[in-house]
């Protein structure tokens, strides 16, 4: 079946801003097409699929700014620690996290020279 090129992308544009999509496996769920058709039509690399993905990072930016502002309004303890984490430092979501291991050496990498295995013989 063929398709029309730009009504698809307009009708994909309309989908992202109307449904407030965020991945494009989204889009093609509105569009009267197959997953295939829709890749073959706008590459990933095109132009046309460039623009719907930044339309689509929008609707995420905008979601998660809205959320934001939700949890600071809150008064739930948990909503605020969700908030906080998301917003805190490095060394604050050290601290927050209880489970926390610093897998490096004080936030150095570990070099090759500083890692010793010691194996023990168990039969013996």
């Amino acid at each position: 079946m063929a398709y029309n090129k730009e009504k698809l992308y307009k009708q994909a544009e309309e989908a992202i801003t109307k449904h407030n999509l965020f991945f494009i496996e989204d889009i093609v769920a509105f569009l009267p097409c197959v997953k295939s058709t829709f890749y073959d039509l706008f590459p990933n690399d095109s132009n046309e699929s460039n623009t719907l993905r930044e339309l689509l990072e929008v609707n995420k930016i905008k979601t998660k700014a809205q959320i934001r502002a939700t949890l600071g309004k809150s008064e739930k303890a948990a909503e605020l620690l969700a908030l906080y984490r998301l917003i805190a430092t490095s060394e604050e979501h050290q601290k927050l996290n209880q489970s926390y291991v610093d897998h490096t050496s004080k936030g150095k990498e570990l070099q090759n020279n500083q890692l010793e295995v010691v194996v023990k013989r168990m039969d013996k």
